[in-house]
């Protein structure tokens, strides 16, 4: 079954988050370059960070960006 542009942001940003790469308070990289590395619209974009910050996974500031939310326990 093929995999939806957002479920591949989803499936990818929750595998960095998850091995570490991008860490608890890392910045998430912005809407522009998330749009630019995934050839996607920023409907798609804000619907996989949407589903992100719905899991508890990342955390929007106003005017400043998106970031990987503290783990329960950290």
């Amino acid at each position: 079954m093929p995999t939806s542009k957002t479920q591949k942001i989803i499936n990818d940003l929750t595998e960095r988050i998850e091995s570490g790469e991008l860490e608890p308070g890392a910045q998430l990289p912005s809407t522009a370059e998330l749009r630019a590395q995934y050839g996607v619209s920023i409907t798609v974009v804000r619907g996989a960070i949407n589903w992100l910050k719905a899991k508890g996974m990342v955390e929007g500031m106003s005017g400043v960006g998106v970031f990987v939310a503290e783990r329960p326990g950290s």
